[in-house]
């Protein structure tokens, strides 16, 4: 048979759960240790389904000594009796049938975060061994799987009392699947504080048992999105001490929203779906935001707060410093993938758009004090994006004279690809003249930054677009940012901060990746953004040379070339101490050098903005704590 050959043997039929394991990035979106986390998502997520039927309070979730999870909920426990139209237990359909469940409108389930009923058996699929047992009816059910086949049939092997119900399911990643099967129990930890933040009467208990010391942790939160909009607040300056909530149902859609400004400029909103995160948003937000700011405006030129000849605030004015959380229940909610990034309904738009417009009125109205001080601040980010405007126009209106110029001080690559190009952002012009010497000139740009750039944290859109640094880094992206933001324009693919390997090159990759991560924060989830790591020792001995990245590398290299007289090693203090030729091969070679590439797990994001505010914000004391708890991690910075 040629090439050329097509005919019915060259199509392929996979039985079973064979699809999910050709092609689990389908399924949970990567082999990485995001997708490694999503499986215990997948199997959580049907208990606290049980708790949002109202049937489970309590869900216990372990890792256990030899990195398998266990999730134990009360709920009903899984049907373990025969589903006729597969003829097996539903038990084992649950388990290894795609698109079996109880939330197709069978009156398992009127709310899910679970929708395509594909949850535990992609999880089985992908799992070395996967055990569960069922406690209901007065017995204790189990069945044992590998693979996503069938190793235990469905055995009763013991008894229960009357009261005691549930499900218990324990796993083992498949490391023929995964590029990592090591669970992180702070991710974890975060991402289900959250869950019972959106489900008031449930507790969720987490504990790790892999260690000598213990780690176990227990959220319970009667206050529900008030108490998590007080927790992500925290760490900030609240500019009222009343949290904003609404709630209510419209088009058969249950809506919850907790709002409070506070002092800083950013916005952090966060939307959930039947208790899913909905990191790209959707049509909830869109009515959320919608909402406040025809409720504000509304109020702003009837209280006439502004002149009648000035714009109508933005959204982004509004929203200056808010933290939020909208969460609604709907049935059949159309989500654009499995992963359920983005919601599509449109009656979800309307319904929380017209509870916020009733309740958010009735708030002000009621409260003066606290809506006077939001307007306040509102006009004032309204005066400071004007401010920013008339700079952004200057800029482009000066590049437009000059035919698109970029930054003087870049030194730029030749190639127009940006999928080959990459930027350097070099701390200093010392190392700067450095890295453009010794730099491939084909696909590898410089820009050398002159000391630190502006703390992001503390400044409005004015002062961002009036810093010389951020604004060369600006143009030399290409992309813009904020809502002119558009990553098609991005000119270079690799976005490489390389500093010095000290407290100082700390600091300033920390502002560069705060700018970065409030302004841009599409390059870091798409991959673009990398730390460079340059070594900390070079090492001679008749005439050969090693580069150790930390003291116990360079212990190694001791190891085996001796430890004698004939040792020649020098302790990097900068980049600015290596030449050309140094640079080159131990940061800058694409063959030989280290690059640490910067991610954000939209399911900790709360997590990652409480810890940009606590080392980038006003207070002290959190910062403190943090360095204290966190010392022990750090290595190889001159204190």
């Amino acid at each position: 048979m040629t090439e050329r050959d097509y005919n019915a043997s060259n199509i392929d039929i996979l039985d079973g759960l064979e699809a999910v394991r050709l092609r689990p990035g389908m399924y949970i979106s990567t082999t990485s240790i995001n997708g490694l986390h999503h499986l215990v998502y997948e199997i959580v997520d049907n208990s606290v389904d049980e708790a949002i039927a109202g049937y489970c309070n309590l869900i216990d979730i372990t890792i256990n000594k030899d990195n398998s999870i266990t999730v134990r909920d009360n709920g009903r426990g899984i049907p373990v009796d025969i589903q006729k139209k597969a003829n097996k237990s539903a038990l084992e359909v649950v388990f290894t049938v795609l698109h079996a469940g109880g939330k197709f409108g069978g009156g398992g389930y009127k709310v899910s975060g679970g929708l395509h009923g594909v949850g535990a058996s992609v999880v089985n699929a992908l799992s070395e061994w996967l055990t569960v047992k069922v406690y209901r009816d007065n017995k204790i059910y189990q069945m044992g799987f590998s693979r996503g086949n069938v190793t235990q049939g469905l055995t009763v092997i013991g008894d229960c009392s009357e009261d005691e119900s549930g499900t218990e399911v324990t796993f083992f990643p498949d490391g023929n699947v995964f590029e990592e099967t090591v669970f992180d129990y702070d991710t974890l930890k975060n991402r289900f504080r959250e869950t019972a933040f959106l489900t008031r009467n449930l507790k969720i208990n987490i504990k790790d048992e892999r260690y000598e010391e213990k780690r176990e942790n227990s959220f319970h939160y009667e206050g529900g999105l008030n108490e998590f909009v007080a927790f992500l607040n925290k760490e900030k300056n609240p500019f009222y001490d009343k949290v904003i909530y609404c709630e209510g149902i419209r088009e058969n859609v249950n809506v919850e929203v907790a709002m409070q400004h506070n002092d800083s400029y950013s916005e952090n909103i966060y939307s959930f779906v039947n208790n899913i995160n909905t990191p790209a948003g959707g049509t909830h937000l869109t009515g959320f935001k919608n909402a406040i700011t025809k409720t504000f405006n509304d109020y702003i030129r009837k209280n006439k707060l502004i002149k009648e000849s000035e714009e109508n605030l933005s959204g982004e004015d509004i929203r200056e410093g808010l933290t939020a959380v909208i969460s609604i229940k709907i049935e059949n909610p159309q989500f654009d993938s499995q992963t359920k990034q983005k919601l599509g309904n449109s009656e979800a738009s309307l319904a929380v758009s017209s509870i916020i417009n009733e309740q958010l009125t009735y708030f002000i109205e009621q409260n003066p004090q606290i809506a006077k001080k939001i307007c306040e601040k509102a006009i004032g980010a309204m005066h400071a994006r004007l401010a920013a405007r008339k700079a952004r126009d200057i800029t482009r209106r000066k590049s437009a004279l000059e035919g698109l110029s970029l930054p003087g001080k870049l030194a730029d690559c030749s190639s127009k690809n940006a999928s080959e190009c990459e930027i350097f952002i070099v701390e200093g012009d010392s190392a700067g003249g450095s890295a453009k010497n010794a730099r491939k000139r084909d696909t590898q740009a410089i820009l050398p930054l002159r000391g630190k750039i502006l703390n992001v944290e503390k400044a409005r859109l004015d002062k961002i677009y009036a810093n010389s640094e951020i604004r060369s880094m600006i143009t030399a992206f290409g992309t813009g940012i904020q809502d002119d933001f558009d990553i098609e324009k991005l000119r270079y693919h690799k976005i490489i901060i390389m500093t010095d390997a000290d407290v100082d090159g700390a600091h300033i990759d920390t502002l560069m990746l705060t700018f970065i991560y409030r302004f841009m924060p599409e390059l870091i989830r798409q991959g673009h953004v990398y730390l460079a790591r340059p070594p900390l020792y070079k090492l001679e001995k008749n005439k050969r040379v090693w580069y150790a990245y930390n003291d116990d590398e360079l212990a190694d290299i001791l190891n085996q070339v001796g430890r004698d007289a004939g040792n020649k090693i020098q302790r990097y203090k900068g980049l600015g101490e290596m030449d050309e030729e140094q640079l080159w091969e131990t940061t800058m070679d694409p063959e030989r050098r280290v690059l640490l590439k910067v991610v954000a797990d939209d399911e900790i994001r709360s997590e990652i903005d409480l810890t940009f505010t606590t080392l980038m914000g006003d207070k002290v004391e959190p910062r403190r704590e943090f360095i204290e708890k966190n010392a022990k991690f750090a290595k190889n910075l001159d204190i």
